[in-house]
């Protein structure tokens, strides 16, 4: 690696709600900022075609058109918004960080948003419909609310697809949950709850075959018993996948603690890791409600534990 050593006092790795919102309140606490966007700038929310639940929109905004609204807002106050990904990080003597392979960074301290990436299938039909944004999502608290009244499929077995089910069932016509196995993994209390619920279809050793639509929308979803290999068209408009969450947080893994999915685990009630000078805000953190505006919350915490720590010192 080229020696190419820079002094930073604040830099904030990632480039959601997260990053951004943090860029905001330490670029107006006069910590000079540095923000790397990463490999997907604006994060999971520039998959998302309409945002409704963020405050101060009351007529709604797309996820892109959010994320260029929060880098001019953080660019405003001084915040220096650069492409590129961190590659490497050492915090064994001091706060090194490495970008793109190539520049070393000599930080301060660093504000952690790299967010979480949602599972998928991995059909070319199922991504197809995600990057047109017609029917494929793996948030129903966010996009639940476009198919009221609608019948919707989710796959998975645990206790976000058991909850999400839940939480579909409230606002949509009807909800079928396709199961691989001929058993949920979900707790006992997550189970019952969907069984009970007489809109929720339950099909077990069920898998998906494809997507199906006009190339504008989802209009079904081809499905296969796997013990039976017997296929079925099912009629939905929405398709919810919620098969869980990677954390983006693998080069950390050698100095900060986390769970065993790699979230890390921050000090309850901070945004402080165990490494002094490293904080960690959004969803690089946060396995329960991953939503933007918990997001944007934690990064106003991560900002001001930031500046608490250099004024401490």
């Amino acid at each position: 690696m080229k020696s190419n050593s820079q002094k930073i006092k604040c830099l904030i790795i990632g480039s959601g709600p997260a990053g951004y919102t943090a860029a905001i309140y330490a670029a107006r606490a006069n910590m000079s900022p540095i923000l790397y966007q990463g490999i997907q700038p604006g994060g999971q929310l520039t998959t998302t075609n309409d945002v409704e639940n963020f405050p101060g929109y009351p007529d709604g905004i797309t996820g892109p058109e959010m994320m260029i609204q929060l880098q001019k807002q953080a660019e405003r106050f001084g915040t220096d918004v650069r492409n590129g990904w961190v590659t490497k990080v050492d915090f064994d003597k001091g706060l090194r960080v490495w970008v793109n392979d190539s520049e070393e960074l000599n930080c301060e301290t660093i504000i952690i948003s790299t967010g979480a990436s949602a599972k998928y299938l991995g059909l070319e039909s199922e991504q197809k419909y995600l990057k047109l944004g017609g029917g494929v999502s793996a948030c129903a608290v966010c996009d639940g609310f476009f198919y009221k009244n609608q019948d919707v499929i989710i796959v998975g077995a645990g206790d976000s697809a058991c909850e999400e089910a839940h939480y579909l069932s409230k606002l949509c016509n009807k909800v079928t949950m396709l199961v691989r196995r001929d058993e949920f993994r979900a707790s006992k209390i997550m189970q019952e709850r969907v069984k009970k619920t007489d809109n929720i279809e339950i099909l077990f050793n069920t898998e998906t075959v494809e997507v199906i639509g006009n190339d504008q929308v989802v209009d079904s979803v081809l499905v296969k018993n796997n013990k039976t290999d017997k296929q079925t068209t099912i009629p939905v408009t929405g398709f919810f996948v919620a098969i869980g969450h990677k954390p983006n947080t693998d080069i950390f893994k050698p100095y900060l603690n986390m769970d065993e999915t790699g979230y890390i685990v921050n000090e309850p009630g901070s945004s402080k890791t165990n490494v002094a000078g490293v904080f960690v805000s959004g969803d690089a953190a946060d396995h329960v409600y991953r939503q933007a505006i918990t997001a944007a919350g934690t990064g106003c915490m991560a900002a001001l534990d930031a500046e608490r720590y250099l004024a401490s010192l």
